[in-house]
């Protein structure tokens, strides 16, 4: 089946000594994995290595077999390029971090037009501003509402925070946040892209990374601590 669709780059992954297997979020078909032959070769190809940085929004039209295997790509560009995202320490930082987020949270061959549309459109938010701190909190929580786990905020007035079940309480059980933790994350969910990034210390924004890490990982089976997190500590420290 020829499809041509928009797909954000999640990983790249390099096979034997020229080759790369790529796996991107495609707008109209969920996650998908092309093989992409010579793609370390001199000669010049459409298939270039830039097009593969992490969450590059790309136009494909591509081949589709849909048997569980590696697909095609047929044709290729870069859709949006952008101007400061993986030339910005702190910004190609925080991508490849997301990139791997997504990388252990979208498994399934499935379109989700709505959570394509809030990253590209959050990813052009970020190409544009530089105070940018707290972005990657921002956007793993707002993930949540297209992943099916957004906290319930209906009893926000309640002093601790539930992870398992998402929901605030007035009592503290196993999985709940400490009541000054549980004070953090309401403070985050209040937060819009534009507010004041510097809301946060450094050591509240650690805290409020592992939460949201620990948070994904009761509810996503599978979800592994991005090897990038070390990376991202040490920029934003």
């Amino acid at each position: 089946m020829q499809i041509k669709t928009k797909a954000i780059v999640i990983s790249a992954l390099k096979y034997q000594e020229k080759s790369l297997i790529v796996k991107c979020f495609t707008l109209s078909h969920g996650l998908k994995s092309y093989f992409v032959r010579d793609a370390f070769s001199s000669r010049k190809t459409s298939q270039k290595m830039a097009y593969f940085q992490p969450m590059t929004i790309l136009e494909i039209e591509a081949n589709h077999k849909n048997k569980g295997t590696l697909e095609h790509f047929k044709e290729i560009k870069i859709a949006e390029p952008f101007q400061s995202i993986h030339s910005d320490i702190y910004k190609s930082t925080i991508v490849l971090f997301l990139s791997e987020i997504l990388h252990h949270s979208i498994h399934e061959e499935e379109k989700n037009e709505t959570l394509f549309t809030f990253l590209e459109t959050a990813l052009h938010w970020l190409d544009e501003h530089d105070e940018m701190a707290n972005f990657h909190l921002m956007l793993m929580l707002e993930m949540t509402k297209y992943l099916g786990f957004y906290p319930d905020t209906s009893d926000m007035d309640m002093p601790f925070f539930e992870m398992n079940e998402g929901v605030f309480t007035p009592f503290h059980a196993i999985g709940s946040l400490s009541e000054h933790e549980t004070q953090l994350f309401k403070k985050l969910i209040s937060l819009k892209f534009d507010n004041d990034q510097k809301v946060f210390h450094v050591i509240e924004r650690q805290l409020l990374l592992k939460i949201l890490i620990d948070y994904y990982a009761y509810h996503l089976d599978g979800f592994k601590r991005p090897k990038s997190l070390d990376v991202l500590k040490e920029v934003f420290s």
